[in-house]
């Protein structure tokens, strides 16, 4: 017995009451309810600038490779430049290896003009593939004659708030960073939770986020 008494203790626990329950019910049904409010509209930001040049996110679909180059009508932008890596699928069939490269074909199908077009492909890396984008894009404008201050990037949905930090990272403070987010054609942004889509975008994009706000990459 005295063994016993000596490997565990009677300590006095302090629990909620049935109010307190109640209360801590209500303040997480808030807080989800707030969280389901705002966070589209948080990881799908719109911050454009007066920017010289309009970047692309080439892996997007074609009816947001559309919408860009309206964009760009829009902007009065000096040049539009798509960015991507080596496609993942149909890389050995198609002659455009890169989504920069095919999403650079896709507007010239559209009629855009060839001259205000610039690809930069980036190339093949494990993971960041967004990171790996951007640190192409600062080593193209390093060595183009381009005077560029600022440039717009074009991205899709809930993705653009991990492009827009990581692009940040790459190019500021020499060249200014302002983002356009491309709502998604799969779901309604303001009832992304009754879709199976928006619930994976979502959910898949704020823990990507958070990665690339604490773990570090090699610039």
């Amino acid at each position: 017995m005295c063994l016993i008494m000596r490997l565990i203790q009677r300590k006095e626990v302090w629990l909620p009451t049935i109010q307190g329950w109640l209360f801590i019910l209500v303040l997480v049904l808030a807080l989800m309810l707030f969280t389901a409010n705002h966070i589209h509209r948080f990881l799908a930001p719109n911050f454009p600038l007066n920017a010289d040049v309009l970047v692309v996110e080439g892996w997007m679909e074609d009816y947001a490779i559309k919408s860009a180059m309206q964009e760009f009508k829009r902007g009065g932008y000096q040049k539009l430049i798509t960015t991507g890596t080596p496609m993942e699928q149909g890389y050995y069939l198609s002659k455009y290896k890169t989504t920069a490269e095919l999403a650079a074909a896709t507007l010239i199908a559209l009629g855009f003009a060839p001259d205000k077009l610039v690809a930069v492909p980036a190339p093949k890396v494990m993971r960041d593939r967004t990171a790996a984008s951007a640190i192409a894009l600062r080593e193209w404008l390093s060595q183009s004659n381009l005077k560029i201050k600022s440039i717009n990037l074009y991205s899709s949905d809930v993705h653009a708030r991990r492009s827009w930090l990581l692009f940040k990272q790459a190019l500021a403070p020499e060249i200014q960073v302002g983002v356009i987010s491309l709502d998604s054609d799969s779901y309604n942004p303001k009832q992304w939770w009754i879709y199976s889509a928006g619930v994976r975008s979502i959910i898949s994009e704020a823990i990507a986020y958070l990665y690339a706000r604490l773990v570090s990459w090699n610039a």
